[in-house]
């Protein structure tokens, strides 16, 4: 074997390794944001089940527990794939289930007072669900969700919160 000969076969060999290093770490990338965005919508749909919970307790005052376990557990692939601010927006959303457990709990608490804490939660759960519905889904995925804006989104709370001012 002659020296042009190892020296071609090093440099081959360098560029095929390089190569399956980058489409190595190209197709981990991939399933990283495919395992984050499915954790993603596991989330949307755990707030909006909530969204629907807590405004039958804004509207009626008869509580179901809320649920959390899919956040919980799936917390960690959120925060690799959203931006601070916006992770922020979620864990406020769940934050805000310690003012529905009072609002529960509290039977001392004036009815006006618990229509409002139940609205502002109601609130934090569409931001949230609005926001993971837009990074989650594509237009057309959102389009076809029964969960989805049409009137349900953040001007769907806003409309209720000053509804729910109004018959306070």
């Amino acid at each position: 074997m002659t020296v042009d000969q190892l020296l071609t076969a090093a440099i081959g060999a360098f560029f095929g390794a390089s190569g399956w290093l980058l489409v190595g770490l190209y197709m981990q990338r991939r399933a990283a944001d495919r395992q984050a965005r499915n954790a993603a919508r596991a989330v949307y749909f755990e707030l909006a089940m909530n969204a629907i919970d807590i405004k039958v307790a804004a509207d009626h005052m008869v509580f179901q527990p809320l649920r959390r376990q899919s956040f919980d557990r799936l917390l960690p692939e959120l925060a690799t794939w959203l931006a601070a601010e916006d992770l922020e927006v979620i864990v406020r959303a769940y934050m805000s289930q310690s003012g529905y457990e009072q609002a529960q709990r509290d039977e001392k608490l004036p009815v006006q007072v618990r229509t409002a804490v139940l609205q502002n939660v109601l609130v934090q759960h569409r931001t949230a669900t609005d926001l993971l519905g837009r990074k989650a889904f594509s237009a057309l995925e959102r389009s076809r969700l029964s969960t989805s804006a049409k009137g349900v989104g953040s001007a769907g709370a806003a409309q209720s919160v000053a509804s729910g001012a109004r018959n306070a």
